[in-house]
């Protein structure tokens, strides 16, 4: 982690892999050009340099992160090296968790492979009769 190290370019891409967000910097690149990693609510490049300070709005599938830079770092570390690099908001924790809490209260999807048991088209039954 450099934090006083200021002559050095932290790429967004890099540090996106460097706190985990991403597992690798092309996953971190591709989301980045596709306009789903925002600096100071303003859409970036993935050369755009990052500094301690930045707002980030991160959206990753249906979830959305907004965090504050707190440090800098080019390398991917172990996660609780890189919980270091950044404090994610209140109001972005509690959206994600309600968030959460909906997607599991919904049913999951039904499916089986190849030619359904005797239980499986029990279970259709049950679906298609509304028990």
């Amino acid at each position: 982690m450099n934090t006083d190290d200021n002559t050095e370019k932290f790429r967004i891409d890099k540090w996106l892999c460097a706190a985990r967000f991403f597992k690798t910097r092309s996953l971190a690149a591709d989301a980045v050009e596709c306009g789903k990693v925002h600096i100071n609510e303003a859409r970036v490049k993935q050369a755009k340099s990052v500094v301690v300070g930045d707002m980030l709005t991160i959206n990753i599938g249906q979830k959305q992160y907004v965090v504050e830079v707190l440090a800098l770092s080019n390398r991917r570390g172990p996660a609780s090296e890189a919980q270091k690099l950044y404090r994610e908001t209140d109001a972005s924790r509690q959206r994600r968790e309600a968030i959460a809490a909906q997607l599991k209260a919904q049913p999951q999807p039904f499916f089986f492979k190849g030619r359904p048991t005797k239980r499986d088209r029990r279970e259709i039954e049950h679906l298609k009769k509304g028990r």
